[in-house]
């Protein structure tokens, strides 16, 4: 649906040895590699998991955790760029049948990705520069970013080779109806999520 299967070659792989390495040493923290660069993500703030926890009802609602897909939370993705690229997006819908597409390491092919999601952290500049182009390359039809920082809702969709055709930014008031290719109609709250996002509330 998204990107052709990929194929792996099975050999020395330092960069994961040192990836699995480095999920030992730092438990909670996210490690990942795009584009031959490990990244590593501290764990996610109390309001992280709320506003992710937020995003995950009206997919839940609209039936996409069902028959036909599923809605993950953490769940490895398998990148074109590199022998052992991989990411592991907060939220992801994938088609159901996503375990005939397991490739290795806790990963699955892109081809079973719907949509993938971010929430940021304190690392905000990797989910909107360094992810776009990784998911963009992979396929993956829909990605969504929940920008704390700067309060915005972002869609993108139509992927090309390292980027996407179409970035569509949603402020507090708006709401937000995703692609019909992710195979429901959802709509997110902007300002709800973003409030569920947010370190401190206002009074």
């Amino acid at each position: 649906m998204s990107a052709a299967s990929i194929e792996r070659h099975h050999g020395d792989r330092p960069l994961i040895a040192e990836a699995h390495r480095l999920m030992e040493r730092n438990p909670g923290n996210r490690v990942e590699i795009i584009r031959g660069q490990i990244l590593v993500s501290p764990p996610p703030d109390g309001p992280h998991a709320d506003a992710l926890t937020s995003l995950t009802v009206p997919f839940l609602a609209a039936g996409l955790h069902g028959p036909e897909s599923r809605v993950l939370q953490g769940v490895g993705l398998w990148l074109p760029t590199g022998p052992e690229d991989y990411a592991i997006p907060d939220l992801a819908v994938v088609d159901a049948e996503y375990r005939g597409s397991h490739v290795e390491n806790s990963c699955y092919d892109p081809i079973c990705f719907r949509l993938v999601l971010e929430v940021t952290s304190s690392n905000y500049q990797t989910d909107l520069r360094t992810r776009v182009a990784a998911y963009a390359g992979a396929k993956v039809p829909v990605y969504v970013i929940i920008d704390r920082k700067h309060q915005r809702l972002h869609v993108l969709t139509d992927p090309a080779e390292n980027d996407y055709g179409n970035h569509r930014i949603h402020a507090p008031g708006e709401l937000v109806t995703l692609p019909d290719s992710i195979g429901a109609k959802v709509t997110l709250d902007v300002a709800a999520i973003l409030d569920a996002g947010q370190s401190k509330r206002t009074p």
